[in-house]
């Protein structure tokens, strides 16, 4: 049986205007090595907000039978981006029916919010 992978989507720091990227890419890379560490594969989708977005996270959802799509904080809590955030929802429960929907606190923490969904045993993927 293949290991469980995980997608998460977020905003991409570097590309936001008026904004200090440093921190959230070294958040960022403190979260990726933590899923490194505890050996969960995982795919990171960072958004600009001026590209296709729509586009863009369906091509990412595709690309494989994610168990988890952890939603970043940035999406979540701006309120301008709602609409965008329910449709982000929604592509995930059209490409990804079965994938289960985290939400993390900050970049470091993304490998807890997927850990709460990931399968502990074979079979276990989406239940409550």
């Amino acid at each position: 049986m293949a290991a469980a992978r995980v997608l998460v989507v977020g905003l991409d720091p570097a590309k936001l205007e008026d904004w200090d990227p440093e921190p959230i890419l070294a958040g960022i890379a403190r979260g990726r090595a933590r899923f490194a560490d505890s050996g969960v594969e995982a795919d990171w989708c960072l958004l600009a907000l001026d590209d296709d977005t729509e586009a863009v996270v369906v091509e990412a959802l595709r690309r494989d039978d994610y168990a988890v799509v952890v939603i970043g904080g940035g999406i979540r809590r701006h309120e301008p981006l709602l609409g965008f955030f329910e449709k982000l929802i929604n592509l995930v429960r059209r490409h990804l029916p079965d994938a289960a929907i985290a939400f993390n606190n900050s970049p470091e923490d993304c490998l807890d919010a997927a850990l709460r969904w990931l399968p502990r045993n074979p079979g276990d993927a989406g239940r409550l």
